[in-house]
This record gives C-alpha cells, structure tokens and sequence, in this order.
C-alpha cells in the first residue's frame, strides 16, 4: 500500500513544513515535513535552508522506506484510513521503534479498540518528557487509524 493524498496531507498538518532547519523538541536538527536527514544521504544541518519543490521531492522519496515498513510488519488486511495513521507514527517515532512496539502487536493481534488507543497514547514522549503536542498527535492518529 501506500499513502494517499489524505494521508500525505495527514503527515504534513502534523509535522509542519518547514524550509529552514530547526531544533526539535528533542533538540535534533530538522527541516521540511520533519526530516533529520536527507534521502540522498547526510544529516540536516541548523543552516540548511531547502525550497518547498526540495521538500516535496525529499518526502515523496523518505516516506516509501515507512510505507514499505508498514505493509511488511503489519498483518492484518488494513483500509486506507489505517495503513495511513500508521505510517504517520512510525514517520514520527521510527521503523525501528513501530517494528518492536506493542501497537504493532495489538494490531496484529486484532486486539479491541480500547487497547490499540491506549497503545498509541503511550508515545507522547521527546527527550524523555511528556509532550502535549505529541500526546494530541497521537490522538489524532488513533482517530484516523479507526475512521471507517
């Protein structure tokens, strides 16, 4: 599978766009729609300044490799609504970090709503600090992940 417009879109609104590097709130330099590197290889730099056709590119380009960890771990059958909520996580968290959590595990598991929420509500940390930013995120995700 692979995202559609609504979950671009999705990831956008969530990351922001951004063509100036900045720190995080973890403290990691970070520029466009969330990248701390670039697909063509090396990390973001706090001068590094990119054009909106750049960040475009650079998404289309990073957002396969978590696609394609999505469709691999995961599976149950998903709908669109789903693959893309998933895809925004571990777009946020990490392949590695989606590939051994227990949200994969409970969705594999077809576990009941309640528990797959309370899963997805247990990332809300950066830097080792809660984050009401993060913790709405997740929210969000949970809703979209259960958007008929």
């Amino acid at each position: 599978m692979r995202i559609d417009k609504a979950g671009r879109d999705f990831i956008y609104k969530e990351e922001g766009v951004k063509l100036k590097a900045y720190l995080d709130v973890a403290g990691v330099p970070t520029i466009g729609v969330g990248f701390t590197y670039y697909p063509h290889g090396g990390k973001v730099k706090l001068a590094d300044i990119i054009t909106l056709k750049q960040c475009n590119e650079y998404f289309t380009t990073i957002v396969q490799s978590f696609e394609n960890a999505v469709s691999k771990a995961v599976k149950i059958n998903l709908n669109q609504h789903q693959f893309n909520a998933l895809v925004s996580f571990s777009f946020n968290v990490g392949i590695q970090a989606f590939k051994s959590s227990t949200l994969l595990e409970k969705i594999n598991a077809q576990s009941t709503e309640q528990d797959i929420r309370a899963e997805f509500l247990k990332w809300k940390r950066a830097g080792g600090k809660v984050v009401d930013g993060l913790l709405k995120r997740r929210m969000r995700e949970a809703n979209l992940y259960f958007t008929a």
